[in-house]
């Protein structure tokens, strides 16, 4: 018998892992954009707050860093959720892990949104 990767890992559909790996590109792509627009687009890279500031500026640049949060804790949470079902967990404790871990990535986007956008609000 084939096992796919639903097989091996009760808990974790096809399409969670499919996401995942989605993620993961995705995460490649914007990692790069950040990159290059932080340290290699305009004068003085991101060295000081006003630089920051003024990277804020720009409604785009908000978009993407909220984007490339949202990707990479989703992309985190779903990899370590990962892991713990190779401890085989009993199902009750899944769930109280499930539900810590979307209670934790929500926290985290929530708190990164507020932060772009406060930051953004500093500038003219």
């Amino acid at each position: 018998m084939i096992q796919t990767r639903a097989d091996t890992k009760p808990g974790e559909g096809t399409g969670l892992w499919f996401v995942k790996i989605l993620l993961g590109l995705f995460i490649i792509v914007l990692l790069l954009v950040h990159l290059i627009v932080n340290h290699y687009v305009g004068e003085g890279a991101l060295l000081t707050w006003q630089n920051v500031v003024d990277y804020f500026s720009n409604p785009w640049i908000v978009f993407m860093e909220i984007t490339f949060l949202f990707v990479v804790v989703s992309h985190s949470l779903i990899g370590m959720r990962s892991i713990i079902l190779d401890l085989n967990p009993a199902r009750g404790t899944m769930k109280i892990i499930d539900w810590f871990l979307i209670i934790l990535g929500t926290g985290s986007i929530i708190y990164g949104i507020w932060l772009a956008l406060k930051i953004a609000s500093f500038g003219g």
